[in-house]
């Protein structure tokens, strides 16, 4: 007996995903940055909190430069577990020094400081005393460092966690409440509609990140302000896609016959309704996803976003942009283009998922 095939609609819709090459390789790669963003202080070489761990004395080195770092573990004794130190990063990080180099004598490690000077000759002597709280590496800075010497690598993995997460709270508040005024506009019309359009073309009529600037300014300057703030300005296009569905589909014989069995119009709205829009709903999160990227690298860029030490992308070519006139232009480059690739994969994907939900084009 041949088996019947499940050809429900977000199978269909599954099956188009997939042949799009393009959207599918932007979905890995949003997983893949997703990864990052979780697990960013096990990937990272400098897995100190905000990897803000400075080296001043080899600031702006360029990629793949080495160097002998001297570490003392001595300090910052403090307790954390393991799964604080996977989100948080390691609190008990040691302190580095970058070094020329060293000997070992009379029970004393004399180190000859970093310096780009060969004729400035720095040393330190550290007593050893039969302890074992020191070590000296080699480490390879592969992406160079900043103009503070910190590991340029580390800030952008580090970083990829505040424009990650801030599309996943932005999106989430807006369509909390995007979803809650759309569908009560949609579904009891009248004065309450004419109300929130009201309300959504005023909100509409405002400039987003003059919108953004003025929320951040009254909630204070902050990582979790941000999210709200953008979240807060997000809703409009959410809430106007849903009312229009909305009014669409309150129209069809089986939310009249739900009426007609005396369902309550939260019940038609949660179980009869929603179920039904998720498609559109699901394609303008991916946009709005891709646009609070943006809108908080751009509000990092002028100093109003994630605050320092935090490393965001948008913070990073602020510090960085002059350098391009100094021949390290890689410097705001290199979140530039993290920046663009992310907000692209989005975008693409975003493009692939209204193709393959539009079920009345195949």
């Amino acid at each position: 007996m041949q088996k019947t095939k499940n050809t429900s609609l977000w199978q269909i819709a599954l099956a188009k995903f997939k042949k799009n090459k393009l959207a599918l390789w932007s979905f890995w790669y949003i997983v893949f940055c997703g990864f990052i963003a979780i697990f960013a202080y096990v990937l990272v070489p400098d897995n100190s909190p905000n990897a803000k761990m400075q080296h001043i004395e080899i600031h702006t080195e360029r990629p793949l430069f080495k160097t002998l770092l001297f570490k003392d573990y001595s300090k910052n004794k403090v307790n954390q577990s393991w799964l604080n130190r996977i989100f948080y990063g390691n609190k008990n990080h040691p302190l580095e020094k970058p070094i020329n180099s060293y000997k070992i004598k009379n029970d004393t490690l004399v180190l000859q400081l970093f310096s780009k000077d060969s004729g400035v000759i720095k040393s330190e002597i550290i007593p050893l005393n039969g302890k074992n709280d020191y070590k000296i590496e080699t480490k390879t800075f592969y992406l160079g460092t900043d103009k503070y010497g910190r590991d340029y690598l580390s800030r952008m993995l580090v970083g990829t966690r505040i424009s990650f997460f801030i599309g996943f709270i932005a999106v989430f508040i807006s369509l909390i409440i995007g979803i809650t005024i759309g569908a009560i506009a949609g579904y009891f019309g009248g004065k309450i509609d004419s109300f929130i359009m009201w309300l959504i073309n005023v909100t509409w009529s405002i400039p987003t990140l003059l919108m953004v600037i003025a929320i951040t300014l009254a909630l204070g300057k902050g990582f979790y302000q941000v999210f709200i703030a953008v979240g807060l300005t997000m809703w409009v296009e959410v809430a106007r896609v849903v009312r229009g569905q909305v009014m669409a589909l309150k129209q069809e014989q089986y939310i009249e016959a739900a009426r007609a069995l005396g369902f309550s119009n939260l019940r038609i709205i949660i179980k009869h309704i929603l179920p039904n829009i998720m498609a559109p709903i699901i394609v303008i999160s991916a946009a709005n996803f891709a646009a609070a990227i943006l809108i908080e690298s751009g509000l990092s860029f002028l100093g109003i976003g994630a605050q320092p030490p935090a490393p965001s992308w948008g913070s990073m070519i602020k510090d960085h942009y002059n350098y391009i006139l100094l021949g390290k232009g890689y410097l705001a480059i290199i979140p530039g283009l993290a920046i663009m690739s992310l907000v692209m994969a989005f975008m693409l994907v975003g493009n692939g998922l209204r193709d393959a939900l539009d079920v009345k084009g195949s």
